[in-house]
């Protein structure tokens, strides 16, 4: 009989890869050697990754579509990017980073993606840098051997990230009593910390509270994943937000206004990208 034979291949299949065991093509991304570039903009949606290529990139060449989960190269203002998706969810985001960061090398990775807020003083269309990352996952304490893991971002993207938004005009900050109602009427970016969430239906009514209470700025799905994998192979990892939704008072972007707000943090998140990228295009 072939059971045994094929039940072993079939075990063997679902084993988890060790990373040290990888070649190019991956796994979960097909692109040969040299095809992606050591910087990265990582959209969690396969089709905002082909629009901003096709939006933002010069002579983009698609170099991964497993599963549907496309990735592209080019330009950007004289600078070589890639833009790849990363599908929704701590274990994607994992997937993807682990594999761009050991088997790609690449340096700097940069999720962009939309959030929710439970707090009143962060408003709809406002940009979120995610400075650290909480949550409910417990995918980074396996990695620390048991132990708390504080997950945060690279400083220096962070650095550039703000500096860059002050070229731009963006407001940086909280607003507060001082601010003009023409300047709080405006998107600012804030930093701060972001939980990141195994759930988007969250069962425990007791999480909105604290995140309130502890001045969480935002709720989302991947940066603890990202950050965890980016401190375990050496890498620099920034996540950047767009509020698209209010909970506590119930309003959420319209398509329209998404698709205008995610261009600023789209051309944001690529300018910052430009000044750090290692390689002329």
């Amino acid at each position: 009989s072939n059971f045994p034979l094929l039940a072993q291949a079939f075990f063997v299949r679902c084993l988890p890869l060790s990373p040290k065991n990888q070649a190019m093509p991956t796994t979960h991304i097909e692109a040969q050697e040299g095809e992606i570039a050591d910087t990265v903009i990582m959209p969690g949606d396969p089709k905002r990754a082909r629009w901003i290529a096709e939006t933002f990139l010069k002579d983009s060449k698609q170099v991964t579509d497993v599963r549907g989960i496309c990735g592209f190269t080019g330009s950007y203002k004289g600078k070589r990017i890639s833009v790849m998706a990363t599908g929704m969810g701590v274990p994607s985001m994992g997937i993807y980073a682990t594999e761009l960061i050991k088997d790609y090398k690449c340096k700097n990775l940069i999720r962009i993606g939309t959030c929710g807020t439970v707090r009143h003083d962060v408003k709809l269309k406002d940009i979120v840098a995610a400075q650290g990352a909480s949550s409910d996952s417990q995918v980074n304490r396996i990695r620390f051997k048991g132990y708390e893991y504080a997950t945060i971002c690279d400083f220096s993207l962070l650095l550039t990230l703000t500096e860059t938004a002050k070229e731009k005009g963006i407001p940086l900050g909280e607003r507060t009593e001082s601010t003009s109602a023409e300047e709080a009427a405006k998107p600012h970016l804030q930093v701060g910390n972001v939980f990141t969430s195994d759930f988007f239906y969250h069962p425990d009514e007791r999480v909105n509270p604290l995140m309130k209470q502890y001045n969480v700025k935002a709720v989302e799905m991947e940066a603890y994943s990202l950050y965890g994998c980016a401190a375990e192979y050496g890498a620099k990892a920034l996540a950047i937000l767009t509020v698209s939704d209010q909970i506590e008072e119930g309003l959420h972007m319209t398509p329209q206004e998404r698709q205008s707000t995610l261009n600023t943090m789209c051309e944001l998140a690529l300018d910052t990208a430009a000044k750090v990228a290692g390689a002329n295009a």
